[in-house]
């Protein structure tokens, strides 16, 4: 595949907080594989203002002038790379740019640069990525229907080029994280996240996440919204949109970063991250750390008790008003392929512990500031949750009886899991 030119530089735009239109922060330039970051001194010079400028993250970015060094092994700041759209966001542009197979194209073809740039701008969190300082314009395409869009996604997945009109429509969900086929929709005034089922499916993957999500909130735990719908006459998950407040004036949009930029680590050392740590910086730097530490051993206890092992450092986040962290609503809760009895967690859980067993849990409860009897409350509360509304959840979501059998005792209730 040939390449086409590298973009070398970007201009970065934020919401602030409660504000429905950007404003430019700074600039992002490329030299020898990194990209570096600096503020703009118009953004600097509103530290007085009535909406004054906030760090992008602290400490990462720090509010101050100059370019800004990388911390660690990082090629770009981890706060600017949440906003980057991941695998499948970059199959969409690989197939807008080269019409060649998505499913085999080498996304490394292009640029992290030019992936900012021609991704959606309705992305996640409160940024967005421009090619000048002084004009923002939006890249929102037409609110394109679930049907569309699912055909979009089949089109890209089967690596056919798609059309002006198709590709206007999946173009928009093209800046969202996760490897799945996905895309951006608003109705009757909410935003939603829609996931669509993938030719490689082994099961129903959209219909066993809808199960764990709304068995997770009915176990006392805060996740997002959820919905299943059908289209063309296959499942949609529609998730709704945390991270967008609807306001007279327009959507105002919640700054969000990952557990990884927390962490401070790069991809490639993202197998360090471990609960562990994660709640010692919810000890420190969070809102409310005593529930908020609560709510991540519940969590941390369901992923395990429901069979989610993708349950990596880019799918714990955390809302960032400019001095302090918040968790966000769980998300991607979704239930992995199992063979066998025995698996392990994508984040340590305690010590190098990562095995997907309660006992694991009872023994990281420390961590969290639980007693094993608080612990021990936790875990029993969400078992008894997802066994009391297993078949009412499962009914919502249509699943058959060959469905129900395959997720239950081998994803949700693995033999191997409750074990304490």
């Amino acid at each position: 595949m040939t390449s086409k030119p590298q973009n070398k530089e970007a201009f970065v735009w934020i919401w602030l907080p409660g504000e429905t239109q950007p404003v430019v922060a700074g600039k992002l330039e490329a030299d020898n594989g990194t990209i570096h970051f600096n503020y703009g001194k118009s953004y600097l010079d509103r530290r007085d203002d009535k909406n004054p400028a906030i760090p992008i993250y602290e400490p990462e970015l720090p509010l101050r002038a100059g370019v800004l060094p990388l911390l660690g092994d990082l090629e770009i700041p981890n706060c600017i790379r949440d906003a980057a759209p991941d695998a499948w966001g970059r199959r969409v542009i690989i197939n807008k740019r080269f019409g060649r197979k998505g499913r085999d194209a080498d996304t490394g073809s292009l640029d992290e640069l030019t992936y900012l740039l021609e991704s959606g701008s309705d992305r996640i969190g409160a940024l967005d990525f421009q090619r000048s300082p002084t004009e923002f314009v939006p890249r929102t395409p037409h609110n394109a229907g679930l049907e569309e869009l699912l055909a979009s996604a089949e089109r890209v997945e089967q690596g056919v080029p798609l059309t002006a009109e198709l590709d206007q429509a999946l173009f928009h969900g093209s800046s969202i994280g996760g490897a799945r086929p996905k895309a951006l929709i608003e109705d009757q005034g909410s935003k939603y996240i829609a996931k669509f089922s993938s030719s490689s499916d082994l099961y129903s993957v959209v219909k066993a996440e809808y199960v764990a999500m709304r068995l997770a909130s009915m176990a006392g735990l805060s996740a997002a919204a959820v919905k299943l719908v059908k289209a063309a006459g296959k499942d949609v998950l529609l998730i709704e949109r945390f991270d967008r407040i609807a306001l007279d004036s327009g959507w105002a949009r919640k700054s969000m970063v990952s557990a990884l930029t927390l962490f401070g680590l790069s991809e490639m050392t993202a197998r360090y991250a471990s609960y562990e740590e994660f709640a010692e910086i919810i000890r420190h730097r969070f809102t409310q750390s005593g529930e908020t530490l609560k709510e991540l051993y519940g969590r941390l206890v369901f992923n395990v008790l429901c069979g989610n092992t993708d349950d990596h450092a880019r799918n714990h986040a955390a809302f960032w008003n400019g001095k302090e962290l918040t968790l966000t609503p769980a998300y991607d809760i979704c239930p992995q392929g199992r063979t066998g009895n025995e698996a392990t967690q994508a984040m340590l859980i305690t010590g190098e512990n990562r095995f997907s067993q309660l006992k694991t849990c009872l023994a990281a409860a420390h961590h969290f500031l639980l007693s094993r009897q608080a612990a021990i409350a936790v875990i029993d509360r969400i078992e008894t949750a997802i066994r009391d509304h297993w078949e009412r959840v499962c009914d919502e979501a249509e699943l058959s009886p060959v469905e129900r059998n395959l997720l239950w005792g081998r994803q949700f209730l693995n033999p191997f899991s409750i074990e304490r």
